[in-house]
Order: structure tokens, then C-alpha cells, then sequence
């Protein structure tokens, strides 16, 4: 009996046993993976962020431009979001996120931010601006997307508010510019 012949030999033997086994799992236990959450797929109303944008009262929206117009049931304590807003702008003059929107009814908050600036963050930099509103917005169960000018989403951060532990994911699109983790160059 030739070397090869007796090493199949000996390995059909644990993987007949492994297959017998493995009949009485059930599939679900094999292999648990989390579903990813998906993101509100709705386009960025960029024509309510104008400044002189007109919102009508049944739609219940808030923006960085109406938010003194308004008292809002949302939920979301506006202090929070300006403050968060004020600490990533701080660095950046002022200019980094531009404006955002909170949607009652959908449980969202929609950001925009300055293309320029934002490709100036790394990937944990991203991360961090994200994750700071992430946090703000979990507390309230809301989801998180972040916009450029263009209205193409750049960043979310997803929730599923269905346990009691709700899962948050975070997730940058693939529209990053430079390369997300900055390597020193020579």
C-alpha cells in the first residue's frame, strides 16, 4: 500500500465522521453571520437646505436653518447636534459640515458636509465625526447619513432599534478621494 493511498485511508475516516456530525446541526448554527443593515436608501433633499428654503409644516423637518423657526417634537435635543456640529467644526473654521436635516417620522438624520474638508480626515477621522453623531442619534433612535454637496452619500451609521441592545454599524462609501489610511510617502 503506497504512502498516499494509506493517508486517504486514514483521513476519509474523521471526515466520514465530521459529515455524520454535521447531520445533526442545525444550518443556522453553522454558520452565524449578522445581516448587514442597510441604510435609508431615500435621496438627500438638498433643496429644503437652502437657507431660504420653504418646509412645509405637515413634514415636520428640522434643518441647521429652521431649527430657531420652530420648536420640533423630533426628539433629538437640538443643543446635541449643534454641539456636536460645533466640535468637528472648530478645526476646520466652521466649514466642515454645512447643514443637516432631522426627519421625525423616519427616525434620520441626514448631514452635509464640505467635500474639500472631508477628504482631508483619514479614516478614523471620518470614523470619528460619524460616530460622535452616531452616538447622539442612537440615543434617540436614529440612523446617521452624511452627504457631500453633490448629494452622494459618503458615510452612515445604521441601527437596528428591534432588541433591546440595538447593533450600529458603521459604514464609509467607497467615494473617499485619498487613500484612507495616510502611509508617510517618500
Amino acid at each position: 500500500m503506497s504512502l498516499g493511498s494509506r493517508f486517504l485511508q486514514r483521513l476519509s475516516v474523521p471526515i466520514w465522521l465530521l459529515s455524520i456530525l454535521n447531520l445533526g446541526i442545525p444550518k443556522h448554527t453553522l454558520a452565524q453571520t449578522p445581516l448587514a443593515l442597510k441604510p435609508c436608501s431615500e435621496p438627500l433633499e438638498v433643496e429644503l437646505l437652502a437657507p431660504e428654503a420653504l418646509i412645509p409644516t405637515q413634514r415636520q423637518i428640522i434643518t441647521a436653518n429652521t431649527i430657531s423657526q420652530r420648536q420640533s417634537q423630533t426628539g433629538i435635543t437640538h443643543p446635541s447636534l449643534w454641539w456636536a456640529q460645533e466640535q468637528f467644526n472648530q478645526f476646520f473654521g466652521g466649514k466642515l459640515i454645512r447643514n443637516w436635516i432631522v426627519y421625525p417620522e423616519q427616525k434620520r438624520l441626514d448631514l452635509m458636509v464640505n467635500l474639500q474638508l472631508w477628504t482631508l480626515l483619514d479614516y478614523i477621522g471620518r470614523y470619528s465625526l460619524v460616530n460622535k453623531f452616531g452616538t447622539i442619534a442612537r440615543n434617540y433612535q436614529y440612523n446617521v447619513r452624511v452627504f457631500n454637496q453633490q448629494a452622494q452619500m459618503l458615510a452612515t451609521y445604521t441601527c437596528d432599534y428591534t432588541t433591546d441592545t440595538p447593533t450600529c454599524e458603521f459604514r464609509g462609501c467607497e467615494f473617499f478621494g485619498e487613500d484612507s489610511l495616510q502611509v508617510p510617502r517618500r
